[in-house]
């Protein structure tokens, strides 16, 4: 079992037994051949169960409450007959007109209905049964929200970063300081955004500032209870100017996109049922945009209520409706130039045969 620390040893209960004076030496003995009918053995009725008091775990450590919080502390204790406990702080009587305290059979009570920063100190309870005496001591620690840092001064600006320097504050709410919180807010919108959080240090420095804002800036301090409620804010404005950039432009070829028409993907060749409807597929790149048209035999197509022809992204597609015995042939897609494309023309060919269902 490792050994107990300084701190945790200081806290745990301890049990004494009170020395005897020489008045109790020479005063008179109780003699155990005495009768229990003696008025010494009425008296001093016999200690049945050692005074020890329980300390709850929790409060074997710095009990922690805020400014304006309840402090309900019930620490059990033993002892037979019913030992005296007395409550202490800082080795003085409790102020109790602020504490309140009940002692029961098997526990005492310490009650602070809204503690204050003065309640802070070292809490001892005694509990004395005869000449032995069990002792524990309790820490309360009462804390709020620290004062703001006594001021913030813009130190220098460079770039689209901005540094910044402040004095912490004279109260630090009977806590330590977590750190500083900083925001920036630009004069446009006057809004407040953090920047940094728990920052140790008395300066830091704000990067990736908006070139042509103005910004200023706030610092709150933070313990454990939270920010502070007020921030001072810097009485300069941190200006990030625009640099002077002087843009040259080159003259540069513009450069010729035009493309001759090229079938990627040609017609296939099939054979189809009559009365069933048959499509025919092919693919043209070509720019500008080429004009498409279906020839079957060589024979313009165009406008024949029978054929069903459809241009989307260089996708060509041809629907024969219900075709007949008559509808077979060799169909030809042909992408033709225009005045704004001089670069040629293609085509592509396919046979399509017609039989009869079975």
């Amino acid at each position: 079992m490792e050994a107990a620390t300084a701190p945790e040893a200081a806290l745990r209960p301890t049990l004494k037994v009170k020395e005897a004076s020489p008045a109790d030496a020479d005063g008179p003995q109780a003699s155990p051949r005495r009768g229990t009918g003696s008025p010494l053995s009425q008296l001093l009725p016999p200690i049945e169960e050692h005074p020890k008091i329980w300390l709850p775990r929790a409060l074997r450590q710095t009990y922690i409450r805020k400014v304006g919080d309840t402090v309900n502390l019930l620490i059990p204790f033993q002892g037979k007959p019913k030992p005296q406990a007395i409550w202490t702080r800082d080795g003085c009587a409790l102020d109790t007109s602020r504490v309140s305290v009940r002692n029961g059979e098997r526990d005492s009570i310490l009650f602070i209905r809204e503690a204050q920063r003065a309640d802070s100190g070292r809490y001892q309870l005694s509990v004395q049964l005869g000449g032995l005496e069990a002792t524990a001591t309790i820490d309360i620690l009462v804390i709020e929200r620290p004062g703001p840092p006594q001021s913030i001064k813009l130190v220098d600006v460079w770039g689209s970063s901005a540094t910044l320097e402040w004095t912490p504050p004279q109260d630090t709410g009977n806590a330590a300081l977590l750190g500083y919180t900083v925001q920036k807010a630009d004069t446009k919108s006057g809004l407040w955004f953090t920047v940094l959080e728990r920052c140790r240090r008395a300066s830091c420095t704000v990067p990736n500032l908006i070139v042509g804002n103005s910004y200023a800036f706030r610092v709150f301090a933070e313990n454990q209870c939270g920010l502070s409620e007020n921030a001072p804010i810097t009485a300069d404005l941190a200006h990030i100017q625009k640099a002077a950039t002087v843009y040259r432009t080159e003259g540069f070829a513009q450069r010729d996109f035009s493309e001759a028409p090229k079938f990627t993907q040609p017609l296939a060749d099939c054979t189809t049922v009559m009365g069933y409807d048959t499509q025919l597929f092919c693919c043209v790149r070509a720019s500008p945009k080429p004009k498409i048209i279906w020839l079957k035999n060589k024979m313009d197509i165009q406008g024949n209520p029978k054929y069903r022809a459809l241009t989307h992204l260089g996708i060509c597609s041809l629907e024969i409706r219900k075709p007949g015995p008559f509808d077979g042939g060799i169909y030809t897609c042909k992408a033709l130039t225009c005045k704004v494309n001089p670069l040629g023309e293609a085509s592509v060919d396919c046979r399509v045969d017609v039989k009869a269902p079975n």
